[in-house]
């Protein structure tokens, strides 16, 4: 027994130190001031590193992914060459890459629970703000759809189009002036101000579209990274959403809100646009199931332009309904799940109380 563990030191140290690293977490969401004083913690280290992963202009955790993934591989195949080859010894070589693989993967998953999980816990948008998701009537929700739908008619003719009158300004562009979006709404909710820097472009974005991905945020570099597959005319709200995560807010819901407030706040044209657009699609999504005659009235009185985005938007996704989209929500909704957010992925629908709230 001596000379086996002896022989497995490091292993069993590295597992230890993922015990430590699950300690942390559990600490953090042992109590409201564990988690903000955590989530505070980890948020100074983040934006330590992310400095330097900005560096380089392409989605480093991207790579990160494909190299984990392959390192896995890598490691199962010497397990097998281990216990075809070792023959007498089979079992403590199997023992050896096991527990090494079941240390990284640990690993991973712990640190994402210390590096982000704890921030379900702490105070988000709503707490910060005082500005709180509230139920709804149906009158309520029209009143500020149609809102919405007006702010659209106004701004449609803010942004460059194609022939087929769809929104078609540079993505380029959208990058480039992605840093000022939050400088308006700072100045309401001061938690928000921080220096922005301009968010990543994924390298596999057609397979984030697949998998029903617009962007991510990762706490292991500090990047945020877009999906540029996918329509340009909400490209620009869904930067502001990422840009709401590195701000440490975790909520899917809240950052869907900030989305959309900070782009229709922002000096920007083309943002102002498109967070009137992500709105009113949430809303009209809503409005959709409440009442159906007010949603047809309100989707007619759209200009065509604003049609024409809708429907290419529609159309797109469309394509990736399937299985894979479909084993990718569950993931997913499994995992806010994990992390206390007791709706799941059907948490999504706050956004429309927080607006309905707030304008």
């Amino acid at each position: 027994m001596r000379n086996f563990i002896k022989q497995h030191r490091l292993v069993h140290i590295w597992a230890l130190g993922v015990l430590a690293l699950f300690c942390c977490y559990w600490y953090g969401i042992s109590s409201p001031e564990a988690a903000n004083a955590v989530s505070g913690a980890t948020q100074l280290l983040k934006d330590g590193y992310a400095r330097f992963w900005y560096l380089f202009p392409f989605s480093v955790v991207e790579w990160f992914y494909v190299f984990f993934i392959l390192g896995l591989v890598a490691w199962a195949a010497v397990l097998l060459h281990r216990i075809r080859t070792r023959k007498g010894h089979r079992a403590n070589a199997a023992y050896g890459c096991i527990a090494g693989m079941a240390c990284l993967g640990l690993t991973a998953y712990g640190l994402y629970c210390l590096l982000w999980g704890v921030n379900y816990y702490a105070d988000g948008f709503q707490k910060q703000s005082g500005i709180y998701a509230q139920p709804v009537t149906v009158e309520e929700l029209e009143r500020v759809t149609g809102w919405f739908a007006q702010r659209l008619s106004d701004t449609e003719g803010q942004v460059e189009r194609d022939g087929s009158g769809v929104f078609a300004v540079p993505r380029e562009e959208i990058f480039r002036t992605s840093t000022a979006v939050y400088d308006n709404i700072s100045q309401e909710f001061p938690f928000l101000s921080r220096e922005d820097r301009i968010p990543k472009r994924m390298f596999f974005s057609r397979l984030f579209s697949a998998m029903n991905f617009t962007g991510f945020y990762s706490p292991y570099t500090g990047e945020s990274s877009l999906n540029v597959d996918s329509p340009a005319c909400l490209l620009p709200a869904n930067i502001a959403h990422e840009l709401a995560h590195q701000r440490g807010i975790a909520s899917e819901q809240e950052c869907n809100f900030l989305a959309i407030a900070a782009s229709i706040a922002s000096d920007s044209g083309v943002y102002q646009y498109s967070g009137y657009l992500m709105g009113y699609i949430h809303l009209s999504n809503a409005l959709y199931r409440a009442d159906r005659d007010s949603w047809s009235e309100l989707y007619a009185s759209l200009p065509e332009t604003v049609q024409a985005d809708l429907r290419y938007h529609s159309a797109y996704w469309s394509q990736f309904e399937g299985l894979t989209a479909t084993v990718s929500k569950r993931i997913y909704d499994t995992t806010l799940k994990s992390y206390g957010q007791t709706d799941g992925i059907r948490s999504y629908g706050t956004v429309v109380d927080l607006l309905v709230a707030y304008y």
